[in-house]
């Protein structure tokens, strides 16, 4: 694991394998998530105490914890192999996937806490002839609050790979892009059925803003706004931004 500036100064955080057996991971494949204690979430493909990938969290200073070890439970049922990159849910919980392991062996779909508990949600390939997907290769979080993967094998008479949905009961929201900017600063906000806007707030403080679509706004940072939560109120309802709004100077 690197840090690397934007004028190309590289530090290495962290070399995997440096226990016995490569006990704290092999092979990180995927990319990194940050959560708001500044911590970085991420897997590693192989390594851990069964060889067959972990998850860890990584602080900026280097230090890092193995939080779960795949292939803990028999015949690999909660998975193994994650070959893909986490996604920070609206829960405060990751979300992924493994290559291999579950009930079938064709993957799995995971959620796991900060604090490294584990849920195995779905065996992939669960269904006769593989027809729900087999061995999946990631998923997002839409404003809808529900997650969309893919997987790259199984589903149908072709065994080309599925699309294919998981919900969590989670809640819609909106997301900023960008997620920080100064005051006077365009942003544009993203979600599901926008078009009855009522109000946007930048941690409390309202700002300007104008209805480009049902499934965008454009607004401006207001004068006074500090970093925080962006609120966007419509018909009654208020739907929260995913990530805190960070107001720069």
């Amino acid at each position: 694991m690197f840090e690397i500036t934007p004028a190309g100064a590289l530090t290495t955080l962290y070399s995997f394998c440096s226990l016995a057996n490569c006990s704290d991971g092999e092979t990180p494949t995927a990319g990194l998530v940050q959560t708001a204690n500044g911590n970085l979430y991420g897997t590693a493909k192989r390594g851990g105490v069964h060889s067959d990938g972990t998850v860890f969290e990584l602080t900026p200073a280097g230090q890092l914890t193995t939080l779960y070890n795949f292939c803990s439970q028999t015949d690999c049922a909660d998975g193994s192999l994650p070959d893909v990159g986490m996604v920070l849910g609206t829960d405060g919980n990751f979300y992924g996937a493994t290559f291999y392991g579950g009930v079938s062996n064709y993957g799995t779909v995971f959620e796991i806490t900060p604090q490294g508990t584990l849920t195995t949600l779905y065996s992939l390939c669960s269904q006769p002839n593989c027809t729900d997907g087999a061995t999946p290769v990631g998923e997002v979080q839409a404003t809808n609050g529900t997650f969309y993967g893919a997987a790259q094998d199984g589903g149908g008479k072709y065994a080309d790979g599925t699309l294919f949905t998981l919900s969590m009961g989670l809640a819609p929201f909106v997301e900023m892009i960008p997620s920080s900017g100064k005051v006077g600063a365009k942003v544009t906000i993203l979600g599901n059925s926008l078009a009855g806007a009522t109000s946007v707030t930048f941690n409390g403080t309202a700002a300007t803003f104008t209805v480009v679509s049902d499934t965008e706004i454009s607004a401006m940072v207001p004068a006074g706004a500090t970093s925080g939560k962006v609120e966007v109120v419509i018909s009654g309802s208020t739907l929260d931004g995913n990530v805190a709004f960070r107001v720069t100077k």
